[in-house]
């Protein structure tokens, strides 16, 4: 299993007052990978649920393996748990991918990197810090700016407006395809099929 896996983690802060944020938007995109791998979530001996399968078929051969996890702690200590899975699995830091929530980006656009700075992300910054390294692949959910002179804080921690519900879900399920796609031809290729997506408003 060593060697060909990935770790794919949905950013996001557990308990269901939460869910729905847009700090969460990790989560929703893990939930949408397991579903396509037919795989559910089980507990880990590190403090997250993590379901295994394989990515997305292609011309009838089954994808890469992968661990889609959801850390259990709170978003700022998303770290120590990515990094023991990452040990126990022995994944290395070039195959890990974190979904995760940007405000710097307009809500509904995808954008794809390796390495870089957090942007002020608490998930990624916890990260960065257990990993050792800010090599590792991250895939960046837009979720616009917060109006007039809200905190980013509580932004980020509201609920999707009714306006941006009907579009979540082809958000999400492009995210999912963003992984795939990442995984199975590679950073360029993923950032030239989303880097282009054009938004929904």
């Amino acid at each position: 299993m060593a060697g060909d896996t990935w770790l794919i983690i949905g950013l996001g802060n557990p308990g269901r007052q939460y869910a729905r944020t847009r700090h969460n938007i990790g989560h929703m995109a893990a939930d949408a990978l397991a579903a396509r791998m037919g795989a559910s979530f089980t507990s880990t001996r590190a403090k997250a649920v993590a379901a295994t399968g394989r990515l997305g078929m292609r011309g009838g051969v089954p994808g890469p393996r992968a661990v889609v996890m959801k850390s259990l702690t709170y978003m700022n200590v998303s770290g120590p748990p990515v990094a023991q899975l990452a040990q126990f699995h022995s994944i290395d830091p070039e195959r890990i991918i974190a979904i995760h929530d940007d405000v710097d980006l307009p809500f509904d656009s995808i954008k794809l990197k390796r390495g870089g700075g957090e942007g002020g992300h608490n998930g990624l910054r916890s990260m960065t810090q257990s990993l050792g390294t800010k090599d590792y692949l991250r895939v960046r959910a837009g979720v616009g700016r917060p109006p007039g002179r809200m905190d980013t804080a509580d932004y980020v921690l509201k609920p999707f407006i009714a306006a941006e519900l009907t579009t979540l879900p082809i958000l999400v399920d492009d995210l999912a395809d963003a992984v795939e796609l990442l995984t199975a031809e590679g950073l360029e290729a993923a950032q030239q099929r989303f880097h282009g997506r054009s938004t929904a408003v």
